[in-house]
């Protein structure tokens, strides 16, 4: 993995009312040499649904293909639960996005749609004293296994993320990635299978981004079945069975990893039929969807790391789509080398920031002035110019973990930070570190040793060894940690010194608190500032959009201020197909977003 997905929860973590951005940066063919500037043309109207209509998405009618359609991805599919916060990541949203409905839909450009093909209505139906929304469901509805998609599935969403089924620790015995929404539900009522009618403790202005959007409603009917419990909405997170509860929630967290058919049915235009542990995952037609069926009868979603790899396996007729949520300069040269061969090549900027998070739970960087000098000392403006430019000519060093440039909102927070290890080593200096022969920093005769840890995406190498360059006049020793199953195993643990990978968003703002808060469900690096929590707290449930959007602001402010992550740049995504009519890679849900809309064309 490489990217962690914020869930509402970071292609990888990242999502007050919601802010719409339209994507920016992008080519428009395959030819051309240096980076890219801006999608027209062609490849900005890709970006466009054919099913989509106003507000709301219809799967249309589209030619059928027995072909199978292979796609290569970053990284492989792992986890059926993405909502657990040791399976969170963009490469299972990227295979889930066309295997779970959720009652809303992203186009390319980030447009909220209501999904008409399983929902009839999404509502606020009371803001006072309590807002309730009425989440009504197409009759009919059901997962490829043939039980009804209802209300109790939802029901499960939100137990399992509510945040408030806790241990005698005081710990979520769900461990869900995040709870940002679901924790201020108060209730789930089910008048009727069709109906979920949902009422808060305290206003949530981003409800749209709630069951589905992250997939994470699940079958409750397999929970139910696997764990003896007769009925899932018959438990609540606090008080009643707390043995059943604790039943539910084992299953929730262990059972939903790789691919069990008898597990994991699926719910939208396709069910999972085949999985390659760390290779590939292979989707067909859902037998039992009740909307226009798919145009690809198969599709197979292969993890190649290196992104020189996948434009090669395009060029080969291995894969048809290439789609890459982590940009390479070399790979977008040789993509845009085969415009002759009828590729078609795009690039655009997602929603997604790369950056470093710093461990509180580190002897050295426990201390602001380590963190601050370390701050210092990388140099953004390098690796912007050297690792996203030649695929984003207009890429610059980002300012912000809350907004994106461009937004209203965003602020340079970080603006003093430009590589300076001068100043870096001043800062060290001032706080009681020595220097050796070395020139490393020491303290009580240890020597400041941080290790980067990240996956093994050749980008974040080369990361790395920048960072090792620049920091090393700082006093700062770094250390290559690559390890390819860093977010798979190890970042939900808060095992790293300093870790490198990208935050994913939707395009809301809430999720963001999961991942700064104290004791955040993605806040793996035991950062903490009550001022922080109050005003994340405040964005949240503010109804007044300017309002919150300050709260909002504010705490960016002081998280930088506390020297607790460095952002580097918003990461722009890269794609390219051939013998495809109309692909696009949608920030948050890749490439196959719209998959059941391909139609072959050679």
């Amino acid at each position: 993995m490489s990217i962690r997905k914020s869930t509402l929860s970071a292609f990888a973590a990242v999502v007050g009312t919601s802010l719409v951005l339209s994507a920016c940066g992008g080519t428009t063919d395959g030819g051309g040499g240096g980076g890219a500037t801006e999608p027209t043309g062609d490849i900005a109207a890709m970006a466009i649904a054919k099913g989509e209509s106003g507000d709301t998405y219809t799967s249309p009618e589209v030619a059928q293909s027995d072909a199978t359609f292979v796609v290569s991805s970053d990284n492989p599919f792992t986890a059926y639960n993405n909502a657990a916060a040791d399976a969170n990541n963009s490469y299972n949203t990227f295979a889930l996005i066309k295997v779970l409905s959720g009652a809303y839909l992203l186009d390319g450009n980030n447009k909220v749609l209501l999904n008409k093909d399983v929902m009839e209505s999404v509502e606020v139906t009371a803001t006072s004293p309590s807002q309730v929304v009425t989440w009504k469901i197409k009759e009919g509805i059901t997962w490829s296994d043939g039980e009804a998609w209802d209300c109790d599935d939802f029901y499960l969403a939100w137990l399992s993320q509510t945040g408030k089924a806790k241990d005698a620790e005081d710990n979520d015995i769900f461990t869900a990635a995040g709870t940002t929404g679901y924790e201020q539900i108060g209730k789930v009522e089910c008048p009727k299978p069709t109906e979920v009618v949902t009422t808060f403790d305290s206003p949530f202005p981003d409800y749209k981004s709630l069951f589905g959007i992250s997939t994470d409603i699940l079958p409750a009917h397999v929970l139910e079945k696997a764990t003896g419990v007769a009925d899932v909405t018959k438990l609540t997170p606090t008080g009643g069975d707390a043995a059943a509860l604790a039943k539910v929630a084992d299953f929730w967290k262990t059972k939903w990893n790789g691919f069990d058919a008898a597990l994991m049915p699926g719910s939208a235009q396709y069910t999972i039929t085949a999985f390659e542990e760390n290779n590939s995952i292979t989707l067909e037609r859902n037998p039992k969807w009740n909307a226009k069926p798919g145009g690809p009868a198969k599709i197979v979603l292969r993890g190649i790391s290196d992104q020189v790899a996948q434009a090669q396996a395009l060029e080969n007729g291995e894969v048809q789509v290439n789609s890459m949520a982590q940009p390479d300069a070399n790979a977008a040269e040789r993509l845009r080398g085969l415009k002759s061969q009828g590729v078609i090549f795009g690039a655009a900027n997602g929603l997604a920031f790369e950056h470093f998070d710093l461990n509180f739970k580190n002897k050295w960087l426990a201390d602001q002035a380590v963190r601050k000098a370390f701050m210092q000392c990388v140099n953004r403006e390098e690796l912007a110019n050297k690792l996203i430019r030649p695929v984003l000519e207009n890429a610059k060093p980002l300012g912000s973990l809350a907004f994106f440039q461009g937004e209203d909102g965003y602020v340079d927070n970080y603006a003093q930070y430009k590589g300076d290890a001068a100043e870096a080593k001043k800062t060290l200096e001032g706080a009681g570190y020595t220097f050796g022969g070395d020139g490393v920093a020491t303290k009580g005769g240890e020597k400041v040793s941080l290790k980067i840890s990240h996956t093994d995406i050749p980008r974040r190498k080369q990361t790395v060894e920048l960072v090792q360059s620049q920091c090393k006049a700082a006093g700062l020793e770094i250390v290559d940690d690559t390890d390819p199953k860093f977010l798979a195993d190890r970042v939900s643990k808060g095992d790293y010194d300093i870790a490198l990978f990208a935050w994913s968003s939707a395009p809301f703002k809430s999720s963001l608190k999961s991942i700064y808060e104290t004791k955040g469900g993605q806040n793996w690096s035991a950062y903490t500032n009550t001022k922080v929590d109050a005003a994340f707290k405040d964005a949240n449930s503010n109804l007044d959009v300017a309002a919150g959007r300050k709260s909002l602001a504010e705490a960016d402010k002081m998280i930088a201020e506390d020297n607790y992550s460095l952002p580097l740049y918003q990461l722009p995504n890269m794609w390219a197909f051939k013998g495809i009519d109309k692909v696009y890679f949608q920030s948050y849900n890749g490439a196959l977003w719209n998959a059941n809309e391909w139609v072959k064309t050679s």
